[in-house]
């Protein structure tokens, strides 16, 4: 099939994206939020595609029976009123005992909430039934779907948006680190799969050309992996790395399902892509006898760490300098209290100039995240043999200052892939660093400059933004505003993270305001 022009693409994404978003406006009136629609979209979906999958002459046989007959899409597409209720609900339990594969991640834990049948058999004739998902290309289904996630992460009320990275610093993140065809590619805190779709994505851009029959189905079949914290989550990263053509619908999951830093990892990768939970403290939730629920701050006794800490960013990053093979690479999105606290922080980075290669540090500007208030960085490093004598493996730090004088906001003014064309350009990827030149946003830092630092603070800043100086330089009101709120919020965070240390209790206002989980 002849590829669609990037306009018609565009079109034809947006139209189907459209399409998708009037039936969960549909749906919200009869109480699902955006989330638990894309929930039931994707059982729906998955049961479509298994359908068109074996119904295709040339697919093999074992493929033919991924879904058993009594559960597949026929099944429910030949039944109406309550009896699809009460059989969709049936296929939901029978399909969720399928632990270790793409239709159990799927499938998991899944539930029934559509509660009006005539809406459920409008969603499998009129939305599902029509389109034909496996034909068409990944391309366009999967960015229909991923578009769908965008919107579902403005749902405040869910607090949807923590799971979500911009596309557009992903895509950066992505362009600069150059995965090729002969990495392993993980991310331990995956969300919705967005880092692993985009490296798989740039990878089939770039060289699916020059790849072999083997280089091709090895990229769908384990070298992209990740893990996930929570099973509705997880889900969604399974269907829309499947809808992006990776992974098979009746293989081994490519998302599994838990705690990351409660072990080693397992398996080692040539590159990770991670934005890890927004949230200063790793806690669980422990039910008392009296069924009240608890939240109990917990940290990770591992050989492999340096520093035992309840910090999530400092054991996320501790986590993935253990996961990354040697010379192997990393780009992790982490808030500004990785640079400077103190502690187990200090201990956390002198290691990571020691041992690793840090050699490029991100600063971001605010506004461009879900969570409010966040500021964060990316750290981009390397995993090297250790040096004979002792010696330090990173020998020069080059920090980009993309915060100061730089203003976003989520709807009004929103982070573009092109604005960090300069960053990208700057950071010259797959070129020498030495070769690399200041600029005013671009300043490099020995290592000697940086380990005298107090506490080894990496939190760099030299530049000053106009506007606070310059009555003309005055943002605009919205921006002022939100820059306001995100201010308080940050705030509000870092007072609520004192409360907590000093025992006191942490409303359920102040919990919205630092989310537990990010992608």
């Amino acid at each position: 099939m002849t590829p669609a022009s990037p306009a018609l693409a565009h079109a034809q994404t947006s139209a189907l994206v459209a399409k998708l978003w009037n039936y969960c406006n549909v749906l919200r009136d009869n109480g699902l939020s955006t989330i638990e629609y894309v929930e039931q979209l994707s059982y729906l979906l998955f049961l479509k595609m298994a359908d068109e999958i074996a119904s295709d002459p040339f697919t093999e046989e074992e493929a033919k029976t991924v879904v058993p007959a009594e559960y597949d899409w026929q099944s429910l597409a030949r039944l109406k009123g309550i009896d699809l209720e009460v059989h969709y609900r049936k296929t939901l339990e029978a399909l969720a005992k399928n632990p270790g594969t793409t239709l159990g991640t799927i499938f998991a834990k899944s539930q029934n909430r559509i509660t009006e049948p005539a809406l459920l058999e409008k969603l499998v004739v009129e939305l599902i039934g029509k389109e034909d998902w496996t034909i068409q290309g990944t391309d366009l289904k999967g960015d229909a779907y991923e578009g769908l996630l965008a919107k579902g992460a403005e749902d405040t009320k869910t607090g949807a948006g923590q799971y979500f990275t911009p596309r557009a610093l992903i895509d950066a993140m992505v362009d600069v680190m150059q995965p090729g065809p002969e990495d392993t590619i993980t991310d331990p805190a995956c969300g919705t799969g967005g880092f692993l779709i985009a490296a798989h994505s740039y990878i089939r851009k770039h060289h699916m050309q020059h790849l072999s029959r083997e280089q091709r189905l090895a990229l769908g079949s384990g070298k992209i992996w990740g893990n996930e914290l929570v099973t509705g989550t997880a889900r969604l990263a399974a269907m829309n790395m499947l809808l992006h053509g990776i992974g098979d619908a009746d293989g081994d999951s490519l998302i599994t399902v838990g705690d990351a830093l409660a072990d080693k990892p397992e398996r080692h990768a040539s590159l990770v892509l991670a934005n890890p939970p927004f949230g200063k403290k790793s806690a669980i939730t422990i039910v008392g006898t009296d069924g009240k629920a608890e939240k109990e701050d917990i940290s990770y006794e591992r050989d492999d760490f340096r520093a035992t800490t309840t910090n999530k960013q400092l054991n996320f990053l501790q986590h993935i300098m253990s996961q990354l093979e040697m010379n192997g690479r990393a780009a992790i999105v982490l808030p500004d209290n990785v640079l400077f606290e103190g502690g187990a922080g200090e201990k956390v980075r002198r290691r990571l100039l020691e041992e690793f290669d840090l050699h490029t540090i991100l600063r971001l500007p605010t506004g461009i995240f879900y969570a409010g208030g966040v500021k964060a960085n990316v750290l981009f490093f390397e995993k090297k043999p250790p040096r004979s004598g002792g010696a330090h493996n990173t020998s020069k730090l080059w920090v980009y200052d993309f915060r100061t004088a730089k203003h976003f906001t989520l709807k009004q003014h929103p982070l573009t892939r092109a604005a960090l064309d300069e960053f990208i350009e700057a950071y010259l990827p797959g070129k020498p660093r030495s070769e690399r030149v200041e600029s005013e946003r671009f300043k490099s830092f020995d290592y000697d400059e940086l380990i005298a630092r107090d506490k080894v603070n990496l939190d760099i800043t030299w530049m000053k933004d106009p506007a606070l100086d310059d009555a003309d330089s005055l943002l605009p009101p919205e921006v002022i505003a939100q820059e306001i709120v995100e201010d308080l919020q940050a705030a509000l965070s870092e007072f609520a993270a004192i409360a907590e240390a000093l025992g006191g209790e942490v409303s359920a206002d102040t919990d919205v305001i630092e989310p537990t989980e990010s992608d």
